[in-house]
């Protein structure tokens, strides 16, 4: 069994990734910095006056929520009592209509959770912690009800990404509530379509390999060095697991969590949202491919939050991976390192520095040199 006990922040074992390969999932991908930036990018639209009312409507017409309070009701951990956020974040893709023709052809309209971050912003609203969930990890899954009243039991034993298909969003709230102690605040769900319509908007987002990807199954290839890459190839570069590693999940997550903050510091950066219809494009893009809790599901609950997340910067972004090893079951899989992955939730209950040994996702990809400029993001945040 390989376990993470060695891993220092910044690298993951590549013996622990090479056992924890497994073989490609589908799923929408999503990040919560579009609630901090696509909050900013509202307010700069809708300021513009005279058509703001019909760009509020049609915006706001654009979001989709569920109501995660009350599928889950009173039986959940308490809120942390020094007004810290948690934000449950997940890609998914079904694999049908649009987001068929993204992730290689209809399935039937099977969706699964490709990506989930549970991001931690404590009371200050400067800092955060994102600890990427692997698709592949086994877990206990407790009793759920589906949005159509239909009864879930629970199991001891399930693949993450498999929830959401079999018992919806709240299931997988549920779950990582289950799993970490921490009650979610928010929840948040980006589409494949939605992601490559976003970065398009942005007019394409930069990033910096150190190695090659040569991914065949996505057709993504890019020789070590800066590229600005498109929706299309954002969305490959995100989801390819056979063009960096050993073709294991945790490398991937890597290349994710670097691409977040390339995405936050070219948000961020001076004149990127200047122009009224840029900006405008970006919003209208964000806020079709999000989903949300209810209490995020307008545009005022959307500026409200980026409000609130305005001194977030992606240098003070913390990224790791839950901890964890091989699964002596199923050697393509992996499960929680059960006395780190105590620690790293306890410390975020606790609103203390992450453990020194928790793992951060290897990537062969980091921040572009001008997002690091304009943000000091490290490629080992």
């Amino acid at each position: 069994m390989v376990q993470t006990d060695e891993l220092s922040t910044g690298e993951t074992s590549a013996a622990a990734a090479k056992d924890a390969a497994a073989p490609a999932k589908p799923r929408r991908r999503a990040r919560r910095i579009l609630l901090i930036t696509g909050g900013t990018v509202l307010a700069l639209v809708l300021a513009a006056g005279g058509t703001g009312f019909w760009m509020y409507r049609h915006l706001e017409g654009n979001l989709d929520t569920v109501d995660i309070d009350k599928a889950l009701g009173e039986d959940r951990p308490a809120p942390l009592p020094d007004g810290a956020q948690d934000i449950l974040v997940l890609g998914s893709d079904s694999r049908s209509g649009d987001n068929g023709d993204l992730a290689g052809g209809d399935v039937g309209g099977t969706a699964r959770s490709d990506t989930a971050m549970v991001v931690h912003i404590p009371e200050g609203r400067s800092n955060a912690t994102v600890v990427s969930i692997p698709r592949d990890t086994m877990v206990a899954r407790p009793a759920c009800t589906t949005a159509d009243g239909k009864q879930v039991a629970g199991t001891p034993r399930v693949m993450f990404n498999s929830i959401y298909t079999t018992a919806g969003p709240a299931c997988v709230v549920k779950t990582v509530e289950s799993m970490t102690g921490l009650r979610m605040n928010h929840y948040v769900e980006i589409d494949f379509a939605g992601f490559k319509d976003l970065v398009d908007a942005m007019g394409g987002v930069e990033v910096t390999t150190d190695t090659a990807i040569d991914d065949k199954y996505s057709g993504l290839h890019l020789p070590a060095g800066t590229h600005l890459l498109d929706g299309t190839q954002a969305l490959a570069f995100v989801r390819t697991r056979h063009g960096v590693g050993d073709g294991s999940d945790l490398g991937r997550i890597g290349l994710q969590q670097k691409f977040l903050l390339s995405v936050l510091s070219q948000l961020q950066r001076k004149g990127t949202l200047t122009s009224p219809t840029k900006a405008y494009g970006v919003a209208n893009a964000a806020t079709k491919a999000l989903t949300t809790d209810t209490s995020l599901g307008s545009l005022n609950g959307l500026l409200d939050f980026a409000q609130s997340m305005k001194g977030l910067q992606p240098e003070r972004m913390k990224t790791v991976m839950l901890p964890v090893v091989t699964d002596r079951i199923d050697h393509n899989r992996v499960v929680a390192d059960e006395a780190k992955a105590a620690a790293l939730w306890a410390s975020l209950r606790e609103n203390r520095p992450v453990p020194s040994g928790s793992p951060a996702a290897s990537a062969s990809a980091s921040p572009s040199a001008s997002a690091r400029s304009s943000a000091s993001a490290s490629a080992h945040n």
